[in-house]
């Protein structure tokens, strides 16, 4: 007998969606990823071009994430591309992640099944309203709808005991009496429970040897004022700095986009061109404003000398004023000295 497969139904397309960041920043990890999560944000754009995308993370994450990522997520955070829930919100960021996709309908995206928000939330187990994602070796991340497991009941029947609704009683933790020694001429053949005798010397005590100060190298200048995660060298950021102010304008071709901007190649440097910086409202994405290979006329808009970072604007972007020269604020006080002296003599 042939059993007929189930047909799957054709997948909706949702219309906003609350993505649970530190969910799936964690998926196969021991620490949240903020690159794992751009990565999983971008997929899921891609794939659902059409839908608005609201990222949540823990009040946590910045404080689990690398180091490295740290600047990165201040700046996502400043724009408003993930969002953390207030401090003591009940229920910490899965209540948080709920509450926003209950109040606008949404669906979320997450691996978590919210197993103690269940009787609140009953729309969990509705069909389109969860879905599920995990990154796949040479395929990329893959997203499928998904129903949260229940709880299980604590009376449900367990292998080799009979199905009742009634819990089966413990025996008590309480230890059972002893029987009283009973007493016979013989001495007993278990040693008496006397303490042992202190000795009266004290043992010689053996000095804890310390590690030299020649075992650790202690840190050089230079690696305690590296700049972490640097974009460019030194030579080219100084260079670019030097010859491109702040209201210069540019020409850049965009290479890559991440979840809040766009990276661009500036001759032989990379420059950065955030989501505010495209348009006036800013676009909800890199995506709907420019394209992969696409040349663009920038403008220099901020330096970041820890990162040797370069930020530039589609919009237009102040110059900076022109600092007089400490040669011409030198010569008027020596001209009026010789004229003096030329009166005097």
């Amino acid at each position: 007998m042939v059993v007929a497969k189930a047909k799957i139904g054709a997948r909706t397309i949702p219309n906003h969606v609350v993505v649970d960041g530190s969910n799936l920043a964690t998926e196969g990890r021991s620490t949240p990823s903020l690159t794992q999560l751009n990565e999983a944000v971008l997929a899921f754009m891609q794939e659902f071009p059409k839908t608005q995308v609201t990222v949540v993370v823990d009040a946590s994450f910045g404080h689990r994430i690398d180091k490295k990522e740290a600047s990165e997520f201040s700046e996502a955070i400043a724009n408003g591309e993930l969002v953390t829930p207030p401090a003591g919100a009940v229920g910490r960021g899965d209540g948080f992640v709920l509450m926003i996709a209950d109040k606008v309908n949404a669906t979320i995206v997450s691996n978590d099944s919210y197993q103690e928000f269940h009787d609140q939330y009953t729309w969990l187990f509705d069909n389109g309203r969860l879905i599920g994602g995990k990154p796949v070796p040479h395929v990329g991340w893959v997203f499928v709808d998904r129903l949260p497991v229940r709880v299980k009941s604590e009376s449900s029947p367990r292998r080799g005991v009979p199905n009742k609704t009634a819990p089966i009683p413990r025996p008590l933790s309480r230890p059972l009496p002893r029987p009283a020694a009973r007493s016979t001429g013989r001495q007993a053949e278990r040693p008496s429970a006397r303490p042992a005798p202190r000795p009266t010397a004290r043992p010689p005590t053996r000095p804890i040897p310390r590690p030299s100060s020649r075992q650790l190298p202690r840190p050089t200048a230079a690696r305690a004022n590296a700049a972490p995660s640097a974009v460019n060298t030194v030579e080219q950021y100084e260079a670019f700095a030097t010859k491109f102010p702040v209201g210069t304008k540019v020409k850049g071709v965009v290479e890559s986009f991440a979840s809040h901007g766009a990276y661009v190649r500036i001759g032989d440097v990379a420059g950065y061109l955030p989501v505010r910086l495209m348009a006036a409202p800013a676009p909800r994405t890199p995506r709907e404003h420019v394209k992969i290979g696409e040349q663009l006329s920038l403008v220099v808009s901020d330096f970041t000398q820890s990162r040797r970072s370069i930020e530039v604007s589609l919009l237009p972007v102040e110059k900076l004023p022109a600092v007089k020269t400490a040669k011409s604020a030198k010569r008027t006080p020596v001209a009026r000295v010789l004229k003096r002296r030329q009166r005097r003599g």
